[in-house]
């Protein structure tokens, strides 16, 4: 009788189980897919593996870094560095004629090409964008015309003269000090806290315009 009792309350039991370890796994997955939260500041202190942020709204964030946590360098362009062939990404709002304009461009090096690759709605501005592809075809002779190409379509994106035009490059963490100007994309955990997926720092004063 007593086992009996025991099987089917092993039976009740498992069903229960299976759902737990199915909804966790769904909600880890859930973790992992959700987009990252872009913090842009000003380092303020830097204590082994957390970062103190001055966002540009005046909030002060705590962000960790972890050993998977990759750095990059955010240094001048020209806009002649924007040439057919390079891959870049572009900040953009669009225009009365479908076409979208620059609010800023950055220049990936070789070794990044593909990152980011499409166009998505961004949080730079109202109805901003952001497109990272291939630069197609460059028409000069009315302003500066480019084709950012993507695996799912293309873009044609406006060029201002005064348009800030920035590379990215291969950085470390003797870049993160005081003072620095930063991009962050950080995972927002389930206790609330900040750890970073990538930081982009400004040397020499730069601030990312992205």
């Amino acid at each position: 009788m007593k086992f009996a009792s025991l099987c089917s309350a092993r039976t009740r039991i498992a069903p229960l189980v299976l759902m737990a370890a199915l909804l966790s796994a769904a909600t880890l997955t859930q973790a992992a897919d959700a987009p990252p939260t872009r913090i842009r500041g000003t380092i303020e202190a830097v204590a082994g593996d957390l970062l103190t942020v001055k966002t540009n709204q005046g909030e002060d964030l705590a962000v960790t870094m972890n050993a998977d946590a990759t750095v990059h360098a955010i240094t001048l362009a020209k806009i002649a560095d924007i040439q057919p062939g390079r891959y870049v990404g572009a900040t953009a709002v669009p225009q009365a004629d479908g076409t979208l304009k620059a609010l800023e461009v950055h220049v990936f090096p070789p070794e990044m090409a593909g990152a980011g690759d499409g166009h998505r709605p961004w949080d730079l501005a109202p109805d901003s964008s952001m497109t990272n592809g291939v630069v197609g075809e460059l028409v000069t002779s009315n302003g500066r015309m480019i084709t950012i190409k993507y695996k799912d379509g293309e873009q044609k994106v406006a060029i201002p003269d005064d348009m800030p035009v920035v590379n990215i490059e291969a950085g470390d963490r003797s870049l993160l000090m005081p003072g620095v100007h930063v991009m962050i994309f950080a995972d927002k955990n389930a206790d609330g806290t900040l750890t970073a997926r990538s930081i982009s720092a400004g040397k020499n004063g730069i601030k990312p315009p992205m």
